[in-house]
């Protein structure tokens, strides 16, 4: 079935692949242009109900839901259907699911305001960062390192308006924290302070009061950058009003 799903994308032409792309992108910014302040949710799909990781996702969505954030998850299970959980509990914010189209399905949530499924990874992957202003990382496996490393890129060159990153869980993250702190930075392949774009911590509390100054600057930055009669900055700078 994999085969297949290969054959079909190289066997058109051109032309017919750059055309689901489009749509593909197209549907996502239609979805989304209107979301508002966001945060995306990244981690392991393979932690259930009853793991810390799960709940301590559950209970910071939760939380930021009830502030008005928007939850933006890859919508499967696992952490992604914990953020979704707290979101949609909130009863008060939107709560995203971006899943992917794969030969065999991946199983969505049942914790989502607006459910959206992509063909493409990278497209998916857009959406996921385009419209927050912070991702909270959570313990996962290797599609969780390519967010978090892929967010980080983004941040650093400067490609997306500056966000906040948090990796959640010191005693699962220190390691490669150390790694980045002492190895990347001993070899000069980053900068010392590329570190400072690196929040890590067990504190929720920390959490959400950066991402509250973070919703400052973001709409300072955006305002910038130009983007003041986009959807998205009126979005934003609606929900700023609503917390004076």
């Amino acid at each position: 079935m994999e085969e297949q799903q290969h054959i079909k994308d190289t066997e058109h032409s051109n032309e017919w692949s750059v055309l689901r792309i489009m749509s593909d992108f197209v549907k996502g910014f239609d979805e989304l242009q209107n979301l508002g302040p966001a945060v995306t949710f990244f981690g392991s799909a393979r932690f259930n109900a009853d793991h810390r990781y799960y709940q301590d996702a559950h209970k910071l969505a939760y939380e930021l839901g009830k502030k008005g954030y928007s939850i933006v998850t890859g919508g499967s299970k696992g952490i992604m259907e914990a953020a979704n959980k707290g979101g949609f509990d909130s009863k008060n914010c939107q709560s995203i699911g971006l899943n992917i189209n794969l030969p065999h399905e991946q199983a969505g949530n049942q914790y989502t305001t607006k459910h959206l499924t992509f063909d493409y990874f990278f497209v998916r992957k857009v959406m996921l960062v385009k419209y927050s202003l912070a991702y909270v990382i959570f313990p996962g496996g290797f599609g969780t390192l390519d967010e978090f490393f892929e967010a980080l890129t983004l941040t650093q060159t400067g490609k997306i308006t500056k966000i906040s990153i948090f990796l959640y869980g010191k005693s699962y993250w220190e390691k490669l924290y150390d790694f980045i702190a002492t190895t990347l930075v001993e070899h000069h392949t980053i900068r010392p302070e590329d570190i400072e774009l690196i929040t890590l911590t067990d504190d929720m509390d920390e959490i959400l009061t950066k991402i509250d100054e973070r919703l400052i600057l973001y709409t300072n930055e955006m305002k910038k950058e130009g983007l003041e009669h986009s959807p998205h900055y009126q979005k934003t700078v609606e929900f700023l009003s609503n917390q004076e």
